[in-house]
């Protein structure tokens, strides 16, 4: 039986990355200086896959054009947030978040762009 494509594979790249910030803050020590980074990490990085699935249910251009900028938003703030956690905790998954967080920066930024041209 032939599986039918994803017609939105950057939804599941997003959900994806939303595992991966929840396993990574599990992953933390919390105490009073870890615990307002995690929290701020949390809602940055889930938000980014579920701004997106508001942006593929849009009422309108404007309205997608909206929801895929505050994706972008919320890309660019995790990426901010995983800086910080530098400060809690150096490790490979930290970069590699990072480098996710960038690229989906990257990929909203040039939707946003081709909206607006």
């Amino acid at each position: 039986m032939d599986q039918k494509p994803n017609k939105y594979p950057l939804e599941n790249r997003t959900a994806e990355f939303s595992r991966r910030i929840i396993q990574f803050c599990k992953s933390l020590k919390q105490d009073s200086i870890s615990r307002p980074i995690i929290d701020q990490l949390m809602r940055s990085g889930t938000s980014i896959g579920a701004n997106y699935m508001e942006a593929n249910n849009a009422s309108s251009k404007k309205d997608f054009r909206n929801k895929i900028f505050i994706c972008k938003k919320e890309a660019q703030e995790t990426k901010y947030w995983l800086t910080m956690s530098k400060e809690i905790i150096t490790t490979e998954e930290v970069k590699s978040l990072s480098q996710e967080a960038q690229e989906l920066t990257m990929i909203f930024q040039s939707i946003v762009s081709k909206i607006d041209k």
